[in-house]
């Protein structure tokens, strides 16, 4: 009898142990590696649309430790054209997703549905689309600095987003990761360009 209740006891011991370890490297891997997000808006059509669900690589540029402004070192600075994740500036329980046009030290300037970058018109095709003169910080006549450690983005859906044009600049520490994967549904499964 009572090593039938030891049995009981070892075996739920097995099971709780289990669910703790992983339940910790499930919140590891979530908080350091890659973490899963949900588009809930047309601002970045046609590269991403409602209800894909992506997959965000945080360690590339080095993931945020948990209730403090460090980060541990990443592989590689953000760059021009990179679908980015980040907490939205204006609200700082909302995750926001766009694409990284200018870094810190950059000027922006929107002219004739062209982003020009230092005055240079901006050629890859990942910028080829009409980008329309909106918000303070994307007016026309306006060449926008950006600032140190800070990032302009914009959505690719032009028309219909609420980006850097709008609200300013994403600091560098509210940056959570570059998006790189669609996986959901199964006939958008792709590589994020």
């Amino acid at each position: 009898m009572a090593k039938d209740k030891y049995k009981k006891k070892s075996l739920a011991r097995e099971w709780i142990e289990s669910i703790v370890i992983a339940f910790l490297l499930a919140m590891f891997i979530r908080t350091f590696i890659i973490q899963a997000f949900k588009i809930p808006s047309g601002s970045m059509r046609l590269t991403l649309i409602e209800g894909d669900r992506i997959l965000v690589n945080k360690f590339i540029y080095g993931a945020k430790i948990p209730f403090t402004n460090l980060r541990l070192p990443g592989i590689r600075e953000p760059q021009r054209g990179d679908v980015v994740v980040f907490i939205y500036p204006k609200d700082r329980r909302r995750d926001f997703i766009k694409r990284l046009i200018a870094t810190g030290g950059e000027t922006v300037q929107i002219k004739d549905g062209k982003v020009y970058i230092n005055g240079q018109a901006l050629d890859n095709p990942k910028f080829a689309r009409y980008y329309y003169n909106r918000g303070s910080y994307g007016e026309e006549e306006n060449k926008i600095a950006v600032p140190v450690d800070s990032f302009y983005v914009l959505g690719d859906n032009s028309a219909s987003s609420q980006d850097s044009r709008y609200w300013g600049f994403v600091p560098n520490n509210n940056l959570l990761g570059k998006a790189f994967l669609i996986y959901w549904p199964l006939h958008r499964i792709r590589i994020i360009e």
